[in-house]
């Protein structure tokens, strides 16, 4: 037998040899799979929990008809409360807030944003208790940007649903109100 012929059969030998050993060993077992990550979309939102028919228990404050000069200033708010020195626009139908499910926070905390008409010089601070049930309080503050006189845009950070009472204050000027806070779910 030729050199070249052997060194043929050894090699398919070698290589029959380790198909062999490779296909006569248990395949090691498949690695756990990762749990997979949701993404903020995929995160569901916390069921809500209230509905405006529980609003029934809470003296909420009922919004007025505000001049037209102040509707003007409130981006046409007609849900407004206001006071000499402060005005709060967006304070939902009959008082009642329904904060749409998307504005729920992980923790089921809810933000939402009111607009101010302030007739003394400063910037909002906003704070609040809840009524219904114990809760840790409610804050808020204008944003910036605004100047030091007229509309100011808010944040409001609320604890969770229900029977708030809420204060606006800039120095010693403050409005306050009382507003039911539900979450909608999106149809």
């Amino acid at each position: 037998m030729a050199a070249s012929s052997r060194r043929l059969l050894t090699a398919g030998a070698v290589a029959a040899a380790v198909l062999t050993a490779c296909t006569s060993v248990e395949p090691s077992p498949a690695p756990p799979t990762a749990t997979p990550v949701r993404s903020i979309s995929e995160t569901p939102s916390p069921t809500p929990n209230l509905t405006r028919a529980d609003a029934d228990g809470c003296p909420v404050t009922q919004p007025t008809t505000a001049p037209p000069e102040m509707r003007e200033r409130l981006f046409g708010s007609g849900s407004a409360h206001g006071n000499d020195d402060l005005w709060v626009g967006g304070l939902g139908e009959d008082g009642i807030m329904a904060i749409d499910e998307r504005s729920v926070d992980t923790d089921g905390s809810i933000g939402t944003k009111l607009g101010w008409w302030r007739n003394v010089p400063g910037s909002v601070l906003i704070s609040g208790r809840r009524l219904d049930s114990p809760a840790p309080p409610a804050s808020g503050e204008g944003s910036d940007g605004y100047g030091n006189l007229g509309f100011q845009a808010s944040g409001v950070h609320f604890p969770t649903e229900g029977c708030w009472e809420i204060t606006g204050s800039i120095g010693e000027s403050e409005l306050t109100f009382v507003t039911f806070v539900f979450v909608q779910a999106n149809s």
